[in-house]
């Protein structure tokens, strides 16, 4: 049995900023895209989505700050990712990719024993903000990544998604804090 009761409070939390945040309750959706032929917007806007460019700076997150705002063992950096997570949704500038997506259910259903229900309505209540929806050009992007740079592919696709997404920041702990791929500044936010 599980024994975390944090769990549904902690999505009923995140679900309240999602729904009082301007983006919680839009109605479209902004997806970041390569594919610009005319079949892919026209499923696109019959699927309710935005397909205009964003002009606004944004704010990717990896799996390991969403990870921390569901883990009691580490109470501060808890405390840290629920604040930069509410601060980001408010401002309309929280990204996640559909990789982030499942490797947060992977790892808070395995690791932290969260239940798929629960890690479920997170996601879903995720995918409602700016998702990046990974395609074969980012697979590619990242191979030249890790080939250019050294980073494992895994974290080379991450940086791929919050590039494409024109985000200026990359909230992570896996990866050198300050340093910076092009407009891309990575930043730790459990850092001292």
């Amino acid at each position: 049995m599980w024994r975390r009761p944090w769990a549904q409070r902690s999505t009923d939390w995140f679900a309240r900023i999602c729904d009082r945040s301007p983006m919680g309750t839009h109605p479209q959706k902004r997806v970041a895209s390569f594919e610009n032929s005319r079949s892919n917007i026209r499923a696109a806007r019959t699927a309710g989505l935005s397909t205009e460019t964003r002009s606004m700076s944004g704010r990717f997150f990896d799996t390991n700050v969403l990870i921390y705002a569901d883990d009691h063992d580490h109470p501060d950096k808890q405390a840290r990712a629920l604040e930069l997570i509410e601060t980001e949704i408010n401002a309309r500038r929280m990204f996640v990719s559909t990789q982030v997506l499942h490797e947060y259910f992977v790892t808070a259903t395995r690791k932290l024993g969260v239940p798929v229900t629960i890690a479920r309505r997170k996601v879903e209540l995720l995918t409602e903000l700016n998702l990046v929806i990974l395609n074969g050009q980012d697979t590619l992007g990242a191979i030249d990544l890790h080939r250019l740079h050294g980073f494992s592919f895994w974290d080379a696709l991450i940086v791929r998604a919050a590039q494409r997404s024109s985000c200026d920041v990359l909230y992570t702990e896996d990866l050198q804090h300050g340093r910076r791929l092009d407009s891309l500044r990575i930043e730790n936010p459990f850092a001292s």
